[in-house]
C-alpha cells in the first residue's frame, strides 16, 4: 500500500430515515464500522501520510486503525483498579525538584495500592513510572509515536503505544480515579483542560486533580480567577475548586488519599 492515504472500495453510507430508532440507527451503523474493519485491516499503510485535508472518502484503514487502537487501549487499562495518572513536561530532569518530587509522590501513591499511569516517555513520566516501579508497583505508560522519537521510558511494566493523540487523551482519560499534573508545557495544560472539562460537564465523575508546584500553578491560578472569572465571567466560581494546588508531596499524598472516592 505505501504511503497512499485512500482505499478505492466503497463501504456505504448510513442511509436510516432521520425518523428511525436508536437501535435501527446503532445496527446501522454497525453494518458500516463491521465493512469498514473487514476492508480496513487489509489495507493499513505501513506508514500512513498526516492526516491534513479532509479525504473525499471514507478510509477504511484508517477506521480500522482507529477503532483497533481503542480496543487495546481499553483492553489494557481492565486490568488495574486504582490508578493515578502523572503528567508534566518531558523536559523536565532528573535531579530537578519536580521530578524527584514525581518520583516519590509516584512511589507513596504505588506503595497505597494506585498503579501508575503516564505518558510512558521521558521527563516527568518518567519519574512518575520509576516512582511506581522502584516501589514494586505497577507502573504503565501510554507513549504516542512521534515524528521526533518519543522511546518508552525504561521503568513501564506494561505499555501500549498509540499514533492518534485523540485516542491516547480518551485512554488517559479513562484511565485514572486522580490525576496530578506537574509544570509542563502546551500538552500538560492541553491535558489539563481536557479533564478539567470533563469533570466541569459532568461526562466524568468529579475526581482529585492535583497541580504540583505553586511557583508554577499560581500564575495560571489567577488567570483563571481574575480574567476568567472576575473580569469576562467566563467559568463560574464553583469551577475553581474543581482542582487542588499543593507545594509537597506529603500534602499531595494525603489530599488523594482523603479524596479518591472510587
Amino acid at each position: 500500500m505505501g504511503d497512499q492515504p485512500i482505499i478505492s472500495t466503497p463501504t456505504g453510507d448510513l442511509s436510516v430515515p432521520e425518523n428511525s430508532s436508536v437501535q435501527e440507527r446503532h445496527q446501522e451503523m454497525g453494518a458500516v464500522l463491521t465493512r469498514a474493519i473487514e476492508e480496513g485491516k487489509r489495507d493499513v499503510p505501513e506508514n500512513p501520510a498526516p492526516l491534513v485535508c479532509k479525504p473525499q472518502k471514507l478510509e477504511s484503514w484508517r477506521v480500522f486503525k482507529i477503532m483497533a487502537e481503542f480496543v487495546d487501549g481499553f483492553d489494557l487499562l481492565k486490568n488495574y483498579g486504582l490508578t493515578a495518572t502523572f503528567f508534566g513536561s518531558v523536559r523536565t530532569k532528573p535531579g530537578d525538584k519536580y521530578y524527584e518530587a514525581a518520583v516519590e509522590l509516584a512511589g507513596k501513591l504505588a506503595k497505597s495500592g494506585h498503579a501508575v499511569v503516564t505518558g510512558g516517555s521521558a521527563g516527568i513520566m518518567e519519574a512518575g513510572n520509576k516512582g511506581a516501579f522502584d516501589a514494586g508497583g505497577q507502573s504503565i505508560g501510554l507513549n504516542i509515536r512521534l515524528s521526533d522519537d518519543q522511546s518508552l521510558n525504561k521503568f513501564v511494566n506494561n505499555s501500549f503505544t498509540f499514533e492518534h493523540f485523540f485516542v491516547r487523551k480518551v485512554m488517559l482519560a479513562f484511565a485514572s480515579e486522580v490525576y496530578v499534573y506537574f509544570p509542563g508545557g502546551y500538552g500538560t495544560l492541553d491535558e489539563f483542560s481536557e479533564i478539567l472539562t470533563l469533570v466541569q460537564t459532568k461526562k466524568i465523575k468529579a475526581v482529585p486533580i492535583v497541580l504540583y508546584g505553586k511557583e508554577y500553578w499560581d500564575p495560571i491560578v489567577d488567570l483563571f480567577r481574575n480574567h476568567f472569572y472576575e473580569k469576562f465571567h467566563t467559568i463560574d466560581e464553583a469551577d475553581l475548586n474543581l482542582f487542588h494546588v499543593v507545594d509537597s508531596v506529603d500534602e499531595a499524598h494525603e489530599y488523594i488519599l482523603k479524596n479518591v472516592t472510587c
